[in-house]
């Protein structure tokens, strides 16, 4: 992930490492389910392998979803060091209020579900982007 793809969680821990204020839109009270690439990969290793030649559009992702408010928050508490404050911004008007992937058929036909925590690869991905600051 390129620290800055524009993307809500290397936004903001970049914003949170270069102790800038984090811009939240909205309440924060939007949600998304966040995945970790390993879980991509064994996903993807799983559906080339799979000897049922199951070949069906499969929607993969984490059935845990949070606030923007609460990863915002989740990443200050992982940057103990930052003196980053939540900001709010007006919600654009195609924002959407929640995501969440729906994985009962890459459970059901590959015996998938995403295993790493939210909190645990964001402390790998905070790690990481720390070589760019």
């Amino acid at each position: 992930m390129h620290p800055a793809d524009g993307r809500v969680v290397s936004n903001f821990i970049m914003q949170a490492l270069r102790n800038e204020d984090i811009t939240v839109y909205g309440s924060g009270n939007q949600t998304r389910s966040f995945q970790y690439i390993d879980d991509l990969i064994e996903w993807m290793v799983r559906m080339m392998n799979n000897e049922s030649c199951f070949i069906w559009p499969v929607n993969i992702g984490t059935q845990f979803e949070f606030t923007m408010k609460e990863l915002a928050n989740q990443i200050l508490e992982l940057i103990p060091e930052s003196t980053s404050k939540i900001v709010f911004e007006p919600l654009p008007q195609d924002d959407p209020k929640q995501r969440k992937a729906d994985n009962r058929l890459a459970k059901e036909k590959l015996g998938w579900e995403p295993k790493v925590e939210l909190k645990e690869w964001l402390k790998q991905t905070i790690e990481y982007f720390r070589k760019f600051i």
